[in-house]
């Protein structure tokens, strides 16, 4: 992932894109790839490791979860997803669970369950 999104300008990121999908309005690209980013920094913050690849393209990917580390080529563990979706498991307004059963989520590996780390606490409790 590029340089750390700083706590003020993230959480910015998250209340503008949660403020849009509640009025039904657009999110513009740069705010919605800078609530991604924060919101992955803080996950892999909080379960560091390199066991599991966390990709929401085009916007970022972050390794996280301690564990067996790959070092080239496709990891073993990987859970991709798209950037709304993700924001919507990040801030609690979707569940782990229905978005992997209703196919928003791909989730390869023994480990790519990401249940325990969702919703990321920073973002889950700010209006």
């Amino acid at each position: 992932m590029r340089r750390a999104v700083g706590a003020v300008k993230g959480q910015a990121a998250v209340r503008a894109w949660r403020q849009a999908r509640a009025c039904g309005e657009p999110v513009d690209r740069l705010t919605r790839a800078t609530a991604v980013r924060y919101t992955l920094q803080l996950m892999a913050s909080a379960a560091p490791g390199r066991a599991v690849e966390v990709r929401v393209p085009p916007d970022a990917a972050v390794q996280c979860i301690d564990g067996p580390r790959h070092v080239r080529g496709t990891p073993p563990n990987v859970v991709e997803t798209d950037p709304d979706t993700w924001l919507a498991l990040a801030t609690g307004r979707l569940d782990w669970r229905a978005a992997v059963a209703a196919g928003r989520v791909s989730a390869s590996g023994e480990r790519a369950d990401l249940a325990e780390q969702l919703p990321v606490h920073e973002v889950a409790c700010t209006p």
